[in-house]
């Protein structure tokens, strides 16, 4: 028998000793080996690491793509690895919103129509999608721009729509892996600026990200090698309820003062 999981309640995102084995032949890879994080409502943290090192497979499961070999995943008091494939997708709709480096928008339809199609799949009708879609181009910064097709938008235009695609359903948390990878440094400092806006309107943001200029933006840093957890530091105060939790932790310096992330 396992271990009996502490569950806790306060924390939006929980995992307690996760791990990964893919089987690739006769070879077991081991991605995952035993981590265990909270993440509070209203965070907004940078998972960094090199290569192989567990980040990739850590974003899929905290975005419900796949599940865990071993270990709990609670989001929002649900313990994932119980649910079955399809209520974990009706979860993954409606409680995660995604960005992705590419940007993955339809190129020939309008921005609007790119960012009502979760909204679409979740069944809302036509007049409340609308406005909901134009709310969410809105808030980032493109209203004017809601019928340009998406192959007549700059790169950071773009990434702003696909930003918008993944707000529109209200998610409890925003995935985005590495957002600015495809940006100049003057789009992807925008991009930034962009989220630190969302956060400070009360969004809980989970980026994968191996630049430490962007990583910097975040309120905490976690630091995967070999699929173990090597650091977790705060970088930017914490939220009342995130000191809660985790415990009143010394600010760190930003990593891009301190050191080159390697990737």
């Amino acid at each position: 028998m396992g271990m009996a999981v502490v569950r806790d309640q306060r924390a939006m995102i929980q995992i307690v000793d996760m791990r990964k084995v893919y089987k690739m032949g006769d070879v077991e890879v081991h991605a995952l080996r035993g981590v265990s994080v909270k993440i509070t409502k209203g965070e907004m943290l940078a998972v960094m690491g090199p290569s192989g090192s567990g980040k990739s497979t850590m974003m899929d499961i905290l975005g419900c793509l796949s599940k865990p070999t071993s270990g709990a995943y609670f989001l929002d008091n649900v313990e994932i690895g119980k649910v079955g494939d399809n209520h974990l997708a009706e979860i993954r709709n409606k409680k995660i919103g995604f960005v992705f480096q590419s940007f993955n928008l339809l190129p020939r339809m309008s921005a609007i129509h790119n960012v009502e199609l979760p909204l679409i799949y979740a069944g809302m009708g036509r007049r409340e999608r609308r406005r909901r879609s134009m709310e969410s181009l809105e808030s980032v910064g493109l209203g004017d721009r809601a019928h340009h097709k998406s192959n007549e938008l700059s790169g950071g235009q773009v990434q702003r729509v696909a930003i918008a695609r993944a707000l529109v359903t209200h998610p409890a948390i925003i995935m985005a892996d590495e957002p600015t990878g495809n940006l100049d440094s003057k789009t992807s400092v925008e991009i930034m600026e962009l989220f630190e806006k969302l956060h400070h309107e009360g969004n809980t943001i989970v980026m994968v990200t191996h630049e430490p200029d962007i990583a910097g933006h975040c309120q905490r840093i976690i630091r995967l090698r070999d699929g173990e957890i090597e650091s977790d530091e705060w970088i930017k105060p914490m939220t009342p309820l995130a000191r809660e939790v985790h415990g009143d932790i010394p600010l760190t310096a930003s990593p891009a003062l301190s050191f080159a992330d390697d990737d």
